[in-house]
């Protein structure tokens, strides 16, 4: 290209002080170019300084930058970003740089409605208000996939939209001023195969229109082929690799470039046994959730987010949820689990537990274990890993003392590949997706029977969620485990369910083995969500819609 780089990273560095313990350098002297109308994609296992790097770039941290050999350079537009003055990152922050985060929960205000927290960016920047935002929010709504949903959630709260619903809302932040660049963490993460498509094509669409550059930060190298023109590969704070995609995705050079591409889940779950004894049912569930509004607040309506599902666990089995973002699948799991106040039969190992009080079902705790969606919302930032892990054996009175309780966090975390070494720390200073293995742990040390997994590798890269999958179908196989796994991944899902349950609108649309559903898929919309999943095509499925 022959126009200077809208944005020119020289020598970053970022070291983090690790509690009088000396340095430790999150980036390391890495350099790259990003020019108005392209997309150049970071790459890398969790840990590797993705994240980090997009943060120094808006100077998001605390942290000094380090200045070995030579000081650190973030130039937008000529601009010098590093040690720049608050005046000048306002302008930027936001307006001409914008950015979508990894974990939308914890981005989000808790306090404010959807409404508010879009318009603040079009006040503070465009000097937006009234009707005039309102408009500008709802076609923003639109265009993120909300679609008719999109004035019956300018009221609604964070907590009361879906994990993919919540991200899309944070792109329609980070596109409310029409950035020139727009940095993107792992923004389809929590969001499923179609809105992904959806989305792609979308940022596809305004990079074209507003000659928007775009730095994509991801794990999922499948993104990376439809999405970037160039990529660096990132390890261990530093580039190891980078040039246009078509090239290293074709001929890789480094050894580590190769292990990312050879990464993914595989295989197929081994043959169970059909007679397992079922350990989980639910028969007919019900979550409505009900819709206010006038002075007196009455009921006016329902959300029907689970409408009559029927399921069953076995022993040794895993079943496998999918559907889009909002469709009621992590809902139906809390259901199950007595998180969420639900109607219908709820029966664990033959005991009724849908009318059980919560003294009585405390016992049974232990039993049934989730890990959530978002690690960061479920990880308390004032426990150390070694306490958040530990917390279920204390409650529950597990191990005879301190030292046996800490061996069993020791054995937990390292079978989900943490340094146990590193257990004294809190989870702001882990990664997101070493954050969600910490989670994994922490419901693995109780040896529970049954455990839902709410999008369990969804923060993972693909070198993680291969050694995910093995150690849950290790774990499974040892222990016998139950397992209801949530995902929009449907890669994910066929290398680990046994059978598949598909969901739309708080209905099952079809239910059955995994291999059928898979290979053989009877309901239009579960066609187009293989499509959407196994082709690399966007794929339109409003027809699936009606």
């Amino acid at each position: 290209m022959t126009e200077p780089p809208i944005l020119s990273v020289r020598d970053l560095s970022v070291a983090f002080d690790l509690a009088g313990k000396g340095r430790f350098a999150a980036v390391d002297r890495i350099s790259f170019d990003l020019h108005r109308g392209e997309t150049l994609a970071l790459v890398g296992e969790s840990g590797s300084g993705k994240s980090v790097t997009a943060m120094s770039i808006l100077q998001l941290l605390p942290y000094p930058l380090a200045s070995h050999p030579a000081p650190s350079s973030v130039r937008f537009k000529g601009e010098e970003l590093v040690g720049a003055g608050e005046p000048l990152l306002r302008t930027v922050r936001g307006n001409r740089i914008a950015m979508i985060f990894q974990e939308p929960m914890t981005s989000l205000n808790p306090l404010h409605t959807i409404e508010k927290q879009i318009g603040e960016a079009l006040f503070l920047h465009k000097g937006l208000s009234g009707e005039a935002a309102r408009a500008r929010i709802v076609e923003l709504l639109h265009l993120v996939g909300l679609g008719d949903q999109a004035e019956r959630r300018l009221d609604a709260y964070p907590h009361q939209l879906s994990g993919g619903q919540r991200q899309r809302v944070m792109i329609a932040m980070a596109l409310a001023n029409e950035p020139d660049i727009l940095i993107a963490d792992e923004p389809t993460t929590a969001v499923d195969v179609t809105i992904q498509a959806q989305l792609l094509k979308l940022l596809k669409e305004l990079q074209a229109r507003l000659g928007m550059a775009m730095l994509f930060i991801t794990h999922d190298l499948g993104i990376v082929r439809k999405l970037a023109h160039r990529v660096c590969v990132m390890n261990r704070g530093r580039i190891v690799e980078a040039g246009p995609v078509g090239e290293i995705f074709a001929k890789p050079q480094h050894d580590y470039t190769r292990h990312l591409l050879a990464a993914e889940p595989k295989g197929k779950p081994a043959a169970r046994d059909a007679n397992a004894a079922t350990v989980l049912t639910g028969g007919d569930v019900k979550v409505w959730f009900p819709i206010r509004s006038g002075l007196l607040r009455r009921t006016t309506g329902h959300v029907k987010a689970v409408d009559g599902v029927s399921v069953a666990l076995k022993a040794g089995h895993t079943l496998g949820v999918v559907g889009e973002s909002g469709s009621g699948k992590t809902t139906l799991g809390l259901a199950l689990l007595r998180l969420t106040r639900a109607e219908g039969a709820i029966v664990f190992d033959g005991r009724d537990i849908a009318g059980m009080g919560t003294a009585a079902l405390r016992p049974l705790r232990r039993q049934m274990q989730i890990v959530f969606q978002d690690p960061y919302g479920s990880l308390s930032p004032r426990m150390s890993v070694a306490e958040i892990v530990a917390e279920g054996l204390r409650i529950h009175r597990i191990g005879r003392d301190d030292a046996e309780r800490d061996a069993a966090v020791v054995e937990a975390l390292e079978e989900v590949r943490i340094d146990p070494a590193t257990r004294h720390r809190y989870p702001h200073e882990f990664s997101g997706g070493q954050r969600q293995r910490i989670a994994i742990a922490r419901a693995l040390v109780l040896k529970p029977r049954v455990i839902v997994l709410d999008e369990p590798t969804s923060a993972l890269d693909m070198s993680v969620q291969a050694q995910i999958v093995d150690l849950l179908r290790e774990l499974q196989d040892r222990y016998g485990l139950a397992y209801m796994f949530i995902s929009h991944d449907l890669k994910v899902v066929r290398a680990l369910a046994d059978e598949v349950l598909v969901m739309k609108d708080g209905r099952v649309v079809e239910q059955g083995p995994a291999s059928r559903i898979f290979d053989a898929p009877q309901a239009p919309y579960t066609k187009a969500l293989m499509a959407a999943a196994f082709a690399h095509d966007v794929v339109d499925i409003a027809g699936a819609r009606q």
